[in-house]
């Protein structure tokens, strides 16, 4: 979705919802085959798609390579397929990926520095009748010091409409995605931060306990980055290992962005100290689609795994194996002593024998 943004409406400040009829281009979104993406409410229905030229015909999306200080022109097409005219916004703005993983745009207010601030259509705005058709053309012009790399973004159309029973304007917006790679050095590259181990074990003396794996992936290359993903646990000298399964990829990443990532891991042995590898495969797809595993990177994190109850069973074990001792001892003690009393007063009463028979 879309973010909201604050309008105001006469005096009184008003929400505005933003209603994102069709995603960019993305695996998820609406208008990735050959039909154009659709906005559509009530009597308002209108399509962009792209144009057919030398780029290539009934394309998704819009991508360029473009060396710095480069340009090409392209087009955007619009039309209007409800029964009212419509005024639209064209302007164009850069990608970011929201918490859920989508690629979203910035909204208007906001400043963008690359593609929304490289690439320009020849009018910001398009009035369009029912039934009519119209081709927006648009310029990217990178500057000379652009920095090499990926970029993503969006060209949008927009139909802000006021609904008055609410008191809020609404914001319809629908676009299409633009990835662009500047020439230069491609330096794909992600880290893995912030990597954590957490241990929650269980009462049974002898039972196994869950692990929690909490890493973040940052984006440190100048490269659009996915990733595979595989998470391990073990204890001292890599025994008892368990394995977290399969874990889902992270979404596309533009240069500097992250992604966290929490991975819980079941079965996991109490083996005192316990080390948590994470293993991420960087994933760059090219112009074409086609998509090619970098060299992998690795972390690792350790954590304590004390399995308590089984401490204290062995602790109780230990403690009743002392006494056992102790009391042991102290009955040898005592019954020694008494047999020497005896044989002390056995020897008396023997010399006091003596004694008497001697008068």
């Amino acid at each position: 979705m879309y973010a909201p943004t604050p309008r105001r409406k006469n005096t009184t400040v008003a929400l505005v919802r933003t209603a994102v009829l069709a995603l960019l281009a993305t695996v998820a979104a609406v208008g990735l085959g050959a039909d154009p993406a659709l906005a559509q409410g009530g009597d308002v229905t209108w399509t962009v798609r792209t144009a057919s030229n030398s780029y290539g015909v009934d394309r998704s999306s819009f991508s360029y390579a473009i060396n710095p200080g480069g340009s090409v022109k392209d087009a955007l097409i619009v039309a209007n397929r409800g029964t009212v005219p419509l005024d639209l916004a064209v302007y164009t703005a850069d990608g970011f990926t929201t918490d859920t993983g989508q690629l979203d745009l910035l909204t208007r207010d906001k400043k963008s520095v690359g593609i929304g601030a490289w690439i320009h259509a020849d009018r910001d705005r398009v009035v369009l009748q029912p039934g009519k058709t119209v081709e927006v053309p648009f310029e990217a012009t990178i500057p000379d010091n652009a920095t090499p790399g990926d970029y993503a973004g969006g060209i949008i159309t927009s139909l802000t409409q006021a609904d008055e029973a609410e008191g809020i304007n609404v914001d319809r917006r629908l676009g299409i995605r633009i990835k662009l790679r500047v020439g230069g050095t491609l330096q794909p590259n992600l880290a893995i931060e912030d990597l954590h181990v957490d241990y929650a074990g269980t009462a049974n003396p002898f039972g196994t306990g869950d692990a929690t794996i909490t890493y973040r992936i940052h984006n440190t290359g100048n490269a659009i980055l996915s990733g595979q993903q595989a998470v391990s646990i073990s204890g001292p000298f890599g025994w008892l290992r368990a394995d977290a399964g399969e874990i889902a990829s992270p979404p596309e990443l533009l240069p500097g962005e992250s992604w966290q990532v929490t991975v819980p891991v079941h079965d996991v042995a109490p083996a005192l100290r316990l080390a948590a590898t994470v293993t991420l495969t960087p994933l760059l797809t090219d112009a074409s689609g086609s998509t090619t595993s970098r060299d992998p990177i690795s972390a690792t994190a350790h954590g304590w795994a004390l399995p308590w109850t089984l401490l204290l069973l062995v602790a109780v074990l230990i403690a009743g194996i002392v006494g056992a001792l102790l009391l042991a001892r102290r009955n040898r003690v005592r019954r020694k002593q008494r047999e020497d009393a005896r044989v002390h007063q056995a020897v008396e009463q023997a010399l006091r024998e003596q004694e008497t028979s001697a008068r």
